[in-house]
């Protein structure tokens, strides 16, 4: 199966995973709304289909590709809960205190369609919900409950205030005039790449994954979660409303400190081309088992969105 099938197979398992745990959900009907309106937006479910190759990579059986349906029946759940995560800290990143952003996916941002406060509740039920749903979704196995609760640790801490939140104060604080490099990359390791990489881990860590396996895909996180970011600072500067599904430029009106700010288009691209073969670089040993992981950072450096 080539690599473009993979994806929309897997993106179609998140997808499916997210409109079964919202419907079976009960609460006031307009926040349940608002926090599906972001959720089904659209957008490329890329923390949970890390998960998803994490978890297949540190498989022990080399004979198979993929995941059986039963093991997608187990660990879907916690793919979806990253979605959420990341869903809810985009609807907080486009308020008006935040980026006062218009659009995102193409569509009107939450707090233009639900007002602020109903905008700032389904961010924090989409958060809650998260944990709600892998607290549920629990492996009955000892064996498995260890690496599971290890899981869900690093995805709290990725994006919690020494992850996410952290790399988002400092994005906020960056915004008043600061142009230093070590701030640049604090911001960006944890803003993007921190939950990056603890989709990467979790997805390991359910599935009993080893030393070697682990650093292998903290080392691959880091890399591809800045090349990542990298791009996306060029997107912001060369991209389209149709395209990028978001307004173009807003990065500059806002003053932000991002690569293209600090070091200029072409020396950007080049280090996030850089990025992406160090990324490369720790998965190379694991062979066949890698390949899915290692085309999706090579694209990395040619899309559109």
């Amino acid at each position: 199966m080539d690599f473009q099938t993979l994806y929309r197979k897997k993106t179609s398992y998140v997808n499916k995973g997210l409109t079964f745990l919202l419907n079976q959900r009960k609460s006031h009907p307009l926040v349940l709304e608002a926090m599906k309106y972001s959720l089904q937006a659209g957008g490329k479910r890329l923390r949970p289909i890390l998960f998803i190759s994490a978890y297949e990579l540190a498989s022990n059986d080399n004979s198979r590709e993929g995941c059986t349906q039963s093991e997608l029946d187990a660990i879907i759940p916690m793919a979806c809960a990253l979605e959420m995560i990341h869903t809810y800290s985009l609807i907080h990143d486009d308020l008006p205190a935040m980026d006062n952003d218009d659009y995102r996916r193409g569509k009107l941002t939450n707090h233009k369609v639900y007002g602020e406060a109903i905008a700032i509740l389904a961010g924090d039920g989409l958060l809650n919900l998260a944990y709600e749903v892998m607290l549920e979704h629990l492996p009955s196995s000892q064996e498995r409950l260890s690496g599971y609760l290890k899981a869900m640790a690093v995805i709290a801490s990725s994006a919690g205030i020494s992850g996410m939140i952290s790399g988002q104060s400092a994005d906020i604080q960056s915004q008043e005039g600061e142009n230093d490099e070590s701030v640049l990359n604090y911001i960006h390791s944890h803003k993007t790449e921190a939950l990056i990489t603890g989709a990467l881990k979790a997805g390991a860590l359910v599935n009993g994954g080893d030393t070697r396996v682990l650093d292998a895909l903290s080392g691959y996180g880091k890399a591809f979660g800045l090349a990542f970011q990298i791009t996306d600072d060029i997107l912001d500067l060369k991209g389209d409303l149709v395209q990028l599904g978001k307004a173009p430029g807003s990065d500059v009106k806002k003053g932000k400190l991002t690569y293209p700010a600090k070091y200029g288009l072409e020396k950007s691209r080049k280090m996030a081309s850089q990025y992406i073969e160090e990324a490369v670089s720790f998965l190379q040993p694991f062979g066949k088992k890698s390949e899915f992981l290692i085309t999706l950072a090579v694209s990395m450096l040619s899309r559109n969105h």
